[in-house]
Order: structure tokens, then sequence, then C-alpha cells
């Protein structure tokens, strides 16, 4: 509504009037916007609309501007105001604004006072609007008024500016900018109201492009407004009419395109007139089209100085706003501005605020400027425009690459992908080089985008065209070794030749068609290397192999790469369709060809092991994978193989190959099982022949065949059951009874070692079939005894391979031993359990201490370690794989809790390099049992007290195993740090209080030579977990304080007490900022005095009740300090903070009055 100005002072509004008037939100109104089907839709943002022309027609019918008549024909619209029609859509907008515009050609200050409502509405403001006429546009004392501040008075804030013909003052509440407004409201009524705001902005452009837009009086009042609003300090105000103004801006950019399409037209039409004939020629119409193209000039040159009075009255001024959103704001806008007019625009006095902008600290504002780059350069026509710009910022561009955002980090890949391909000398060799390596990265968009830069670049070549073959397959057979060639000279020198499969996902969106040519790359492998057609080199085959076995795999499986991210973790039916037929065309092709490629390459053993691997991906149900002639070739391949080469590589490909393989009923699943019995039975043979005869003591020739079977029966069991064999009665001999004695080589006894855990393994893992009868499961239990005991013996050998390796298969197997025990069905016969020796769990703790717990020059393997980073690194993941297989054993039940008390000493030490396994132990015993995992810390601590007393009291230098006062401190608060949720170890916590306390009084008898507890300065390392108590609790632990301490002489002046008052004041010193959560988590009601603003004071002494009376005090006192002490000071006084205060707190601490159970009392 509109009210008079002498209305809007008196806050009444019933009248109307031209020239002036004020405009009320307030929430009662908001109820008028919430209209049928909308209601739902903007009941969060319409609270402060207000239903003006709804009102003004039952308040006033008629003005003397209006005619009734007109009234009566745009009924139906003047129950809608201009700010409800944004939730109409598009459609009613037009019709809305075409009814606003007859009404400002009849009454231009009663419509500009609604629009200037709506901009205020769109604001979210809940205020007042007041508006008056100004005369003079240049009085000094009227723009002297134009101010924005705060009236302490009223508590509210206020903004006065001109808007010529108006002076606007709105005001609002103080916590206006606090709030929430419609363009940031979350979900997605913000980003709809965005859209449709900026559609408002457009149709009322358009729609008054061909009426008021050029009357000089309409645009110069909005542009006030909005320059006005867009500096205010309130964000809803700048942020709003910032994409107000950017947004008409915009607008009238596309009516200046039309404008210009215009005057070519007439300019066309000018020239056939004057190219006709005398006689066809006619002056007037001549004449009109000149007054036609003048008149667009006049109206396209007024556009432009519209245009650049916003963009320096808005975009200058808001482009480095500190609001994020507005700057993206801009610089989206800027975009679209220098795309669609780029002759006003595309100039180096507009691209430098681009230029700027992608320094910002914001990735969104960055990402913004990214995007409106590849409009430009993604137009030809626009491109000589940005030489310059090119040159100055491609620097930057380039380092955005390395964005930390990783959005930013792609689409600025992208922008430069299209300047490479649209602007050829830009970048550099050397920027290439740089942009190329971007195919590793762990971002998976990010790789693909530099693919496709490195497939252009390198790959897209065409290699063929040149060539004098007619033959069509032959030439394509050369395009393909040449884009080869060239993909693995890349591949050589990026040297990451492990990362070949991510070279290749890489690729994959772009190259697929290249990389999934499997005829042509195997008939190029088998090749000779003499041959002119192909001409690799034997490194290059190599090369080629890798991208072979990484495009099956990609093939088969999908983009899913260990350590890239990216990836859609959902493929769509599409994909997956993909990949099976995918699946199915390579089993067909490669099961024929490659037999021969294993031939052909056979005495390489790292290619062997490349090949070996394609099988594991062949799709079982493809016909072609029941073609028995085939798959005998390629047993006997792999046969041949195997008895040739016996690299870890090659044994352990081939055994999950045959697993593979062997998998199925089909015919060529039991050609491969056929296959692979054969092969161990063979071994198995040769090792019988060989124990039977003294190898060891023959030559070594002889040992290092025995050492190359149980290598290759040691892979295949890994993978296979050779249970039928009994491999653990054939090689238990080996291992030796008495390791002082002569025994096996150690690397007979490392392959034995891991033969006869997988044995074990495997017999635990079928013991729900295996397992019927009673006796079956003695002789299991008795096969896991003997190798325990064996492995013991051995984790005492000389070599330290044998002693890792009897350690690692001695937890192995207890850890499966236990969960064998967890998954057993009660209702079937069930395996016998095994409980490891007293013995036996000595020796794996010291095993564990010996070999994990080491520092840098405890021996010569760590000391030479230091000089060699990546010795240094497999050391450390050695001791890492020991110690994990210790802590299964506690964390799976198989050792006590207890047993990892010497584990946690070493917490602080060696936190970098074992703090995340320690961790992990830490939080899978609190989920098996928080109290004896809680009694397990508190032994680990009472533990390196009691060896740092012993040390002490020994009076010798430093010793191994004991750590010094402030490591233990120090180990005490990381502990305490682990217990974060007061409420969940309440119990844990008062259990380490009270045990602490029994750990440091416990049997103590005071006497003048021991006039203190031995372990009193345990309570220093006891009070880290004070702050952990609630403060219910703190009154219980103290009470069991004081029942120790009561029948000791206690004085606290003394420094042999120092270590009691410093427990005390740790205790007492978190009951000032003690919060809510600590009263409402007690098990008990507590009791509560009234809280004031003093209540604090309780704590500190002031004016708190007293459970005694100071006579009271004084006798307790005297009873315990010394005869000759003064009552006036209590034996458990502590020192306030700070000492200057010099101020002695007495805790008297209740123990029979049962009202006050739980209220800890501090007196003076």
């Amino acid at each position: 509504m509109i009210p008079e100005a002498a209305a809007a002072r008196s806050r009444t509004c019933d009248d109307e009037g031209r020239s002036s008037g004020a405009v009320h939100h307030s929430e009662e109104d908001s109820g008028n916007e919430n209209r049928q089907k909308r209601e739902r839709r903007r009941k969060r943002a319409h609270k402060g609309s207000e239903n003006v022309k709804r009102k003004r027609a039952k308040s006033s019918p008629g003005t003397g501007s209006q005619s009734r008549g007109s009234q009566l024909k745009h009924r139906h619209v003047e129950a809608v105001t201009l700010f409800e029609v944004v939730t109409m859509g598009r459609s009613a907008m037009q019709v809305v604004i075409d009814d606003w515009i007859q009404a400002y050609l009849t009454d231009r200050d009663f419509s500009l006072l609604n629009l200037i409502s709506f901009f205020i509405q769109c604001s979210g403001c809940k205020g007042v609007v007041t508006a008056e006429m100004c005369q003079n546009k240049e009085d000094s004392d009227v723009m002297s008024k134009m101010v924005e501040d705060l009236d302490d008075v009223s508590g509210l804030q206020y903004k006065k500016f001109l808007a010529f013909p108006w002076i606007l003052t709105v005001t609002w509440p103080m916590d206006t900018d606090g709030m929430e407004y419609p363009l940031i409201q979350s979900g997605p009524y913000g980003r709809w109201f965005h859209s449709e705001f900026c559609d408002f902005i457009s149709v009322l452009v358009s729609q008054c492009q061909h009426s008021v837009l050029f009357d000089s009086y309409l645009m110069n009042t909005l542009i006030s407004l909005l320059t006005e609003l867009s500096n205010s300090y309130v964000r809803a105000f700048r942020h709003t009419c910032t994409l107000a103004g950017v947004k008409l801006l915009s607008s009238l950019v596309g009516v200046a395109q039309s404008l210009s399409v215009s005057m070519e037209n007439s300019q066309k039409l000018y020239e056939v007139q004057k190219t006709k004939t005398t006689r066809q020629k006619s002056p007037l119409q001549l004449e009109r089209i000149q007054k036609k193209i003048t008149e667009l000039q006049e109206k396209r040159a007024e556009i432009e100085s519209i245009m650049d009075i916003i963009f320096k009255g808005v975009f200058l001024k808001r482009y480095r706003d500190v609001l994020p959103e507005i700057r993206s704001i801009c610089v989206e806008e800027l975009g679209l501005w220098m795309k669609l007019y780029s002759s006003a625009f595309l100039n180096d006095s507009y691209l430098k605020y681009m230029g700027w902008m992608m320094f910002d600290k914001i990735p969104d504002v960055r990402l913004k400027c990214v995007l409106a780059l590849q409009g430009l350069y993604g137009d030809p026509l626009l491109l000589p425009k940005l030489d310059l710009f090119t040159s100055r910022f491609k620097d930057r561009m380039i380092s955005m690459t390395l964005d930390r955002d990783s959005e930013v980090g792609v689409q600025t890949m992208k922008l430069l992908v299209l300047i490479s391909r649209t602007c050829d000398d830009v970048l550099s060799p050397g920027d290439y080089k740089q942009l190329l390596q971007f195919v590793f990265s762990s971002q998976r968009p990010l790789a693909a985008t530099a693919g496709e830069l490195l497939y252009a670049r390198l790959l897209n070549t065409p290699g063929g065209e040149a060539l004098e073959e007619s033959n069509e397959e032959e030439a394509h057979t050369q395009q393909t070794v040449a884009r080869l060639k060239a993909l693995l000279h890349f591949y050589q020198e990026s040297e990451l030749h492990t990362h070949v499969v991510y070279l290749v996902d890489s690729l994959w969106d772009c190259g697929a068609a290249l990389l999934k040519d499997w005829p042509t790359l195997t008939s190029i492998l088998l090749q000779e290397s003499s041959s002119q057609r192909s001409g690799l080199t034997q490194a290059e085959q190599a090369g080629l192999v890798e991208v072979l076995v990484a495009s099956v795999r990609q093939a088969t499986e999908g983009p899913a790469l260990a350590g890239r991210s990216g990836v859609k973790k959902v493929l769509s039916v599409r994909d997956k369709k993909t990949l099976t037929d995918d699946c199915a065309t390579l089993t067909e092709h490669l099961l024929m060809v490659l037999p021969k490629l294993l031939s052909k390459f056979s005495g390489s053993g790292d290619v062997v092991a490349s090949l070996l691997k394609i099988p594991q991906y062949f799709h079982s149900e493809c016909p072609q994978a029941e073609n028995v002639q085939a798959v005998s070739s390629l047993m006997e391949e792999m046969d041949s193989i195997l008895q040739r080469h016996s690299g870890p590589a090659v044994l352990e490909t081939a055994a999950r190959t045959l697993l593979s393989l062997c998998g199925g009923q089909s015919a060529g699943s039991s050609i491969a099982q056929a296959a692979r019995d054969t092969l161990v039975q063979r071994w198995v043979d040769q090792l019988t022949a060989r124990l039977q005869e003294d190898i060891f003591s023959a030559d070594e020739e002889k040992t290092e065949e025995t050492v190359v079977v149980l290598k290759k029966l040691r892979a295949f069991h890994n993978c296979h059951d050779l249970s039928q064999w009994n491999l653990l009665e054939l090689l238990s001999p080996l291992l030796p009874v008495d390791v002082s004695r002569g025994a096996a080589p150690p690397e007979v006894l490392l392959e034995v070692l891991q033969c006869l855990s997988f044995s074990v393994l495997w017999s635990l893992s079928r013991s729900s079939e295996t397992l019927t009868t009673r006796d079956k499961a003695v002789a299991q239990r008795s096969q896991l005894r003997l190798f325990c005991e064996r492995g013991h013996r051995c984790l005492s050998h000389a070599d330290r391979r044998v002693r890792h390796q009897a350690f690692l298969g001695v937890c192995d197997v207890l850890t499966a031993h236990s969960y064998q025990l967890h998954v057993w069905d009660p209702s079937s016969f069930g395996p016998l359990l095994y409980i490891p020796s007293p013995k036996l769990q000595r020796a794996l703790l010291a095993f564990v201490l010996l070999h994990v717990f080491v520092g840098p020059d405890s021996d010569g393997q760590a000391g030479a370690a230091e000089s060699d980073e990546e010795e240094r690194l497999e050391d450390c993941h050695r001791r890492r794989a020991l110690l994990a297989a210790y802590c299964k054993l506690v964390v799976h039940g198989v050792l006590e809790m207890s047993m990892a008390a010497e584990v946690f000493m070493y917490y602080v030490k060696y936190c970098n390099a074992f703090g995340d396994i320690l961790k992990e132990l830490l939080n899978r015993t609190r989920q098996t049992d928080k109290m004896e995992s809680t009694r397990m810390l508190l032994l680990c601590l009472q533990q390196l007290f009691t060896r740092l007393r012993r040390g002490q009291e020994s009076g010798g230098g430093a010793q191994p195993g004991i750590q010094t006062f402030t490591s233990i401190k120090e180990l005490a608060r990381r502990f305490a740090l682990t217990f974060g949720d007061h409420v969940k170890f309440r119990e844990c916590v008062v259990m380490i209080h009270r045990n602490g306390i029994e750990f440091v009084f416990q049997e103590f008898s005071q006497s003048p030579d021991a006039p203190t507890p031995p372990h009193l300065s345990y309570l220093t390392i006891l009070s880290e977990f004070s702050s952990k108590l609630l403060k219910p609790d703190k009154k219980t632990v103290l009470s069991y304080l004081q029942k120790h301490t009561a029948e000791h002489v206690v004085d606290l002046r003394e420094d042999s007490w120092q270590p009691l008052a410093y427990y005390r004041a740790s205790m007492l010193a978190a009951a000032e900022g003690e919060d809510a959560v600590s009263h409402v988590s007690s098990d008990r009601k507590l009791y509560l005095p009234n809280r004031s603003p003093n209540s604090k004071q309780k704590v500190e002494g002031s004016k708190s009740p007293c459970l005694f009376s100071p006579a009271d005090s004084r006798a307790r006192a005297q009873r315990l300090s010394h005869p000759e002490k003064t009552a006036d000071a209590d034996p458990f006084s502590v020192p306030a903070d700070p000492p200057a205060t010099n101020l002695t707190v007495a805790a008297s601490i209740s123990g029979g009055n049962e009202g006050d159970d739980d209220i800890v009392e501090i007196e003076m």
C-alpha cells in the first residue's frame, strides 16, 4: 500500500498519494501471501510481503490518476503484487508486467513506488520504506543527508538515499543482517527464487524495451535504487540488489543486441535502396530508413550509456565484495557480457577483472572465471581479442590445474585443452610436459581431461595417410603402430612405469577404440622385432604388453582403481552391458592368441608374469571358454613356463590364474584342474625324493633345487587347498626341534614355515566340512599345537627372516583358530579349543618388544637403514606387520588384554610409526570390554612408574625400558584424551582414580623413616585424568581419597606431600567451569541450589554454605595435622590461582550427610 507522506510518519495506511508515501512490511501481512496451492512452496520466504493492490482495491476503489474503467478491466490482476508474481512463473510475469506498464503510463510515480517496494521485499526486509519528493538532484543539503546509520535510541537501522525524484528512507530492525533472506534460503526454494527473480528482471526489460525503457525516468530511478542498495552495509540489500543490477545489465545487453541487428537490417535495406535506379528510388523511403537508422543508433548509444553507469555503479564496487556469492555473480555476468556483446565488453579494460578474479581465495569465484573463459575461447571469432589476456594470465591458468578444489582443476584443464585446440602456439613444449603428467592424477575427472589433451596432442595423428600401401588393413595397422609408439615413448619418459593402469584409465574415455583394438595389438606383438612394419624394440614390446593387460583389466572391471577418486560408484545398465560385451570379445580372441604370446615371450619373466594375468579376466560363460583345445594349449604353455621360471611374480600370478580357470563346472575348468593336480603331484614327488637323501649336507645345487620346489608349492598352497597331499606331515620334520643343533638352511626353513602355516590355515577354514568326528578334531588340534611349538622354537633362530616368518605364521594360525571358534555352528560338531601356553605367550610379547620397538642404533640393520630411505621404509613396514599381527591376537581374545600393556608403553615414543595401529587396538579392545581395556592402560602406567622408582633407587644411569617421569605423564595425558565421551566412560574414569589411589596408599604404614607413601608422586600422573570426571564423581573420588589419608598425618605445606596437593587441586580446578552435562548424566538426583549470577562464588568459598562449623573445621584440622600446628590452616589447603592472592582454601568433605550426597562443599 502507498499512503501519504504524513500518514507514513503517523504509521497509518489508509490514504494514497502520487508524490510521497511509505511502504510498511510486517509479519501480520504474511498471511495474505500464502495463497491456495502456493502456500507450502512460499511459506519460508514471504512472511514479510504485503498485498498492496488488494488493500488498495478494498480501501480506495478509485484514484484521480486512474479511471474506473481501467480498474474494472484489470480487476483480476490488481489482487497480485509484483512480489507475489515472482511465484507464478514467466507467463504470469508477462501479463502482470504488461499491466504494470499500462499503469506506469498513467501514473508513473505510483507504479515506481510499487517497483521499489518489490525490490525491498525481495531483500527480505520487514521494515518501513518512506518516500518523499526531491526537487533538486544537486542540492548539497539533500546529498549530505544520504546516510546509513544505527539509531541507538530506537534500536533500528536506517538508510536514506536518493532515487531521483524520490528520497527513500528504509528502516529495519538491528538483527536483519543475521536473518535469512530469500536468495540464501536453504533447500530448493533458494535456487528457485534466484531463477524466478532473474526471470522477472529479464521480462521487465523485455516488455519495456519498446515503450518506457527510453523515457529517461524509469531507468534513472531504478539504477539509483539498485546502486544505492548494492552499497549498503546490510548483506541482504547488497546481495539482492547486486544480483538485480548485473541481471539488469545482462538484459540491456540483449536489448543492445536486438538494436544492432535492427541497425544492420536497416543498413542493408538502405544500401539496396541506394543501388536502385533513379526511377525506382524513393527519396521519402530513403529518408525514412535513414531516420530509423539514426533513431536506432541513438537508442543503442543510450543503452550503452546506461550499461556503463550500471557497470561503474554496481560491478566496480561489488566485484571485490567481502561476500563470495556477490563476487561470483559479478564474474559470471561479466563473462556473459563479453560473450554476448563483445564489441563493447571484450577488451583489455574488462578482461583484466577476469584475470584478477582468478586469484580469488574462494573456489567458486575461481570456477566462475574459468567457466566464463571457456565460453570465450570456444568462439573462434573472439580469439583475436584474447591474445594479450592469454599471454598475461597463461601461467596462472596452468597453475590452477593444481587447485586444491578438484572441480576448479578439472575445468581449468578443460580450458587449456580448448586453448590447445584453438591456439596452436600458446602452450610451449614445457607447458605440455607439465600438463600431460596429470594423466597420473589421483582425481579421475582431472586425469581423464589430461588424457584428452594427451590423445589430441600425441595420439590423434593421421599416421596412415602418407603411406603408399593401398591395403586398408595395412594402413590401419601402421597408424596404430605409430600411435602406440607415441604412447610408449610418453610412458617411458614419464618414469612412472608402475602406473600404466592409471595411464590407460585416463585415456579410456577418449581413446577406447585404440586401446580395445586387441587383434591389432596382439598382431603387433606377434610380429618379429626385425619386421619393418612394427619396428618395436624389446623395451617397447614389454611396455605394449603392460598396456594390453591394463586395457583388458579396464574393459572387464571398469574405471575403479585403488587410490583414484571421482569414479561413478554405480554403473548404469548401458555401462554394464558394455563391460559384458567387451569381456566376451577379449575372451574369444585372447584365449586363442595367448598361448602364442606366452611361447614368444617365455624367456622374459616380467613379460610372462604380465601375460599370465589375462586369463583372470576371461568370461567363463563365453562359448569360446569351452574350447578344450585352446585351454589345453594354454595349460601346456603354463607348464613349460613354470618349469623354466621360479620368480615370485610368475609363481603367484600363475597360481591365481589357475585358481580363476579351475572355478566352475565347464570342460575348460576340468582341464585346468587336471593340469594343476599334475603340477602339484610332480613337485611333491620331487620333494619327497630329495628329502629321502641328505640334501642339506650335499652341494648347494641340490639345495637350490629343493628351495625352488618349495617356492612353487608355497605359491600354489597360498591359493589352492593342497590338503590331499598332506604337506604338513611331509614338511614338519624339516623344522628343528632344537635350533642350537644342525638344521635346514634358512632359505628352506623360510619356505617350509610358510607352507606349513598355509596347511594349517586351509585345515581351519575347511573345518565345517572336514570335522565330522572327534578324532578329526583332536588331530586338527594336534597339528595346530605342533606348528605352534615348532614355530616357538624358530623364534630364536639366528636368521632374522626365519624369526619374522615364524612369528607371523604362529600369529596367523592362532588368529584363524580364534575366528574359527567364533563362527562355529553349535548345532554341528565343532573344533576343539587350543590355548597357547604361557611360555609361548611371553615369547610372543618378548619378540615384539625386541624386534618392533627398537631404536635407530639398536642393531646393524636399523643403522644401515638410516643410510638408505628405501631400506628404512621397508624395515618400518616389516615392523608394522609384526606389531599388527600381535595386536590381532589381543583383539581376537587369543591373548589377555593385559599382554598389551607393555606395547602401550611405547605409544608416545613411536607414535609416528605405529600410532594408528595402537589407536585401533585401543578402540577394538574398548568395544570388547571397556573396563578391562582401562585396566590395561592402568597396568601400563603403573609398571612404567614402578620401573622408574626401581631405577632411581638402584642409582644406575639410563636403562632400557625405563622412561622419565615427564614421558610417563605425557603418556597419561594421551590416554586421557581418548576418553572423549565423559558419560560413556564414566565408570572407567572413576575406576582409574580409585585404582590409582589404592596403588599409592595400599599397604602404606606411616613412620618417621617413611612419612609419605613411596608411590605418592604417582598422583601427579593420575591428575591427568581429573578433567574427565563428572562433578558428582569428583565428590566420590575425594571421599575415597579422604578415607585413605585419614589414618595418616598429612601436611600439604611440606614438599614431600605436594603430589597430593597437586592431585586435590586438579580435582577442584574444574568445579567453577563445570557444565550442565555432568549434572544431567549423574545416576543419582543431585541437590542443585538456586542458581544466581554469584553461584560461582560457591567454589571460591566466599558465600557457600558450610557443612561444618568453624569449630568443627578447626577440630578436624587438629586431628589431621601435627599437634603444634594452629587451626587456621587446613592440612589439605591448596594455593589458589593466581598465587599472588595468597588465599588458603580448605576443602571439607561430608561423609555422613545423606541429603547432600552429591555436593562437594568448599570453605575458606
